[in-house]
């Protein structure tokens, strides 16, 4: 779909990763969000309506932010947002724009009743899209998620400025599967009645019973080109840099590091250990993976592989078969990398359909921000007190 005109906006309807454009003045009034939904000028958190009787709320992001690293995933459409406050001295509710006072109200609404639910206005989810102050529409929103208890969609989680700790939300919600808003229904809720025909029924199905039926995307076989397994900026680049440096003197260390990522992509790992360098057998870690709960568990082994390359050498064919002419019946493996898989080498895991879970340089920086650890500084400090030297 070729991007939206700024002319066309007030009467348009809203599509899916469909791009609205701004104007091109340089300032503020650029915004295309004010024109399309006639709502405030700049801000990640806005609304229609008051803290009693919201009609709208639209959440806007760059999805860049290393501190606040806002998320879609598009294969199970859950959406992770982040609240207003993103400053230290305030209280988790005392923000600006009251961002985190609608987020409480929003999640306490959606897990009550459907009269109650209905106090819950359509949430609009938008991201930064290229140049100027274009967005793109990522989809209607509610709160919560299919596999999260209602205690586990809205957390405060903690974060460090210098010497002071202060709270924020961490929200988690579900984008429906609605490809399309019309115009027809976008009016009602400018008109604060977004409770009429013109709604999607999967919305008013969530309203009565509960239960969002989430857009989800299946993802193609696909290997990611060498530019996308790499840092995008300077700043993402020191930080590997940071990692390699450290290990430089101890490379094996890196296998324990490696180890602690996966935990990180994979929380529910029950065992991970890390074998001797010179009886590894062609592999640097062992470990099982828990599927289930309880009695009813099951777990499931794998090997991993850790390679602390620079970003101008690529994990190659030859690496790569290493890992797998050492998987056993009904194992998985697992390759850790600062750097980043060369095309041949990826295209035949997938192309083979080899069970191998790749973490590249880009999976890394990913990782490390959602743990707030999104600066060299940080990472150096991670680094020490979890990797010591001689371990």
């Amino acid at each position: 779909m070729h991007p939206i005109p700024l002319d066309r906006l007030p009467e348009v309807d809203l599509y899916v990763d469909a791009v609205y454009k701004g104007a091109r003045d340089g300032h503020a009034g650029d915004d295309p969000l004010p024109r399309l939904l006639s709502i405030s000028t700049g801000g990640g958190f806005r609304y229609r309506g008051n803290l009693d009787q919201l009609e709208l709320v639209v959440l806007t992001s760059t999805l860049r932010d290393p501190d606040w690293p806002d998320s879609l995933d598009p294969e199970t459409g859950v959406y992770t947002y982040y609240g207003d406050n993103k400053k230290h001295a305030r209280d988790l509710h005392k923000t600006p724009r009251k961002g985190n006072e609608i987020l409480k109200r929003l999640f306490q609404w959606a897990h009550s009743s459907p009269e109650t639910r209905r106090n819950v206005p359509p949430v609009l989810v938008f991201a930064k899209a290229g140049g100027y102050r274009d967005v793109r529409f990522l989809g209607l929103a509610v709160p919560g998620t299919a596999d999260l208890r209602a205690s586990e969609d809205l957390v405060a989680v903690w974060k460090v400025t210098g010497e002071t700790r202060f709270q924020n939300y961490r929200a988690r919600f579900t984008v429906l599967d609605v490809p399309c808003l019309t115009r027809a229904w976008i009016n009602n809720i400018i008109a604060g009645d977004p409770h009429t025909s013109n709604a999607p029924a999967i919305w008013r199905q969530w309203i009565e019973t509960g239960q969002a039926r989430a857009l989800t995307a299946a993802r193609s076989i696909e290997y990611r080109t060498k530019a996308e397994q790499l840092p995008k900026s300077d700043a993402d680049a020191a930080i590997l840099r940071t990692i390699r440096r450290y290990f430089r003197p101890h490379y094996h260390g890196f296998e324990h590091c490696a180890a602690s990522l996966a935990r990180l992509l994979l929380p529910d790992i029950a065992s991970l250990d890390v074998t001797r360098p010179a009886r590894d057998g062609g592999r640097d870690a062992i470990g099982q993976l828990r599927i289930g709960r309880g009695p009813s568990a099951i777990y499931i082994d794998f090997a991993l592989e850790a390679k602390c390359y620079d970003s101008s050498t690529g994990v190659g064919v030859r690496d790569v078969s290493r890992l797998v002419s050492r998987l056993r019946h009904r194992q998985f493996g697992i390759l850790v990398t600062t750097s980043y898989v060369n095309v041949q080498a990826y295209r035949e895991i997938k192309e083979d359909g080899h069970p191998v879970v790749f973490i590249v340089g880009a999976d890394i920086l990913e990782l490390l921000r959602r743990n707030n650890l999104g600066d060299s500084f940080s990472v150096r400090t991670w680094l020490e007190r979890n990797f010591p030297p001689g371990r």
